[in-house]
């Protein structure tokens, strides 16, 4: 069993419960297993988060913040509202336990301020990446785009996230082929699109990091 010190309690217990969640989903998460687990008390931990609510939210609060680090990072580097979508995806992922508590409201306290600030930085930068295309005149209304972009992400991220879908990519020729399939039905038909031909995304490298910029599909 491992023992922690107070000064990191809250990190171990959000780690601890995520991989809890991950292998057993939120039916299997119980506050006295997880701090078994820690080797702490079971008061010790209740009065660092209150309930199993209180670990919920605070879960939730960290998976905004990643997200929103995530979204901006993609933001910053490509100025694509598609790459943003890209990132929701990943993020999704690369953290399923955060992603399955993070939007349900029948498990969290909504009246968390925490848990209220940190989804307003999230969907902000997802509403900034809409308005900048609204300036552009790509979009009309901003508030239905926004959330029209983020239905579409936040399903395609479910789907993957829980296994009903996969995304492959491959070359073909000069292109890259995206597949999308349902490997639990082995009769639905996959679906291909060609993505954007390798000369065109070689031209966007160079001209963002210069001429030295490489690009290998393999």
């Amino acid at each position: 069993m491992t023992s922690y010190h107070h000064g990191d309690l809250r990190g171990a217990v959000l780690a601890a419960a995520a991989s809890v969640i991950e292998r057993d989903g939120l039916a299997g998460l119980s506050l006295r297993s997880v701090a078994g687990d820690l080797g702490v008390s079971h008061t010790a931990f209740r009065h660092h988060f209150g309930s199993r609510e209180g670990v919920l939210n605070a879960l939730a609060v960290q998976g905004h913040e990643l997200l929103a680090d995530a979204l901006r990072a993609a933001r910053d580097e490509t100025g694509s509202f598609l790459e943003m979508g890209v990132a929701y995806v990943r993020f999704a992922v690369a953290h399923p336990a955060h992603f399955a508590v993070m939007f349900r409201p029948d498990l969290l306290d909504e009246s968390d301020p925490e848990l209220a600030g940190a989804r307003h930085d999230t969907f902000s930068i997802l509403r900034g990446g809409i308005d900048e295309l609204q300036q552009r005149g790509a979009v009309e209304d901003a508030a239905a785009a926004t959330i029209a972009g983020w239905a579409i992400v936040h399903g395609i991220a479910g789907l993957v996230d829980g296994g009903t879908l996969r995304i492959t990519a491959r070359r073909v020729a000069d292109r890259v082929e995206i597949a999308v399939e349902n490997p639990r039905d082995p009769n639905c038909r996959r679906i291909h699109g060609q993505g954007v031909g390798l000369s065109t995304l070689r031209e966007r490298l160079a001209a963002r990091f210069g001429s030295e910029a490489r690009l290998e599909v393999r």
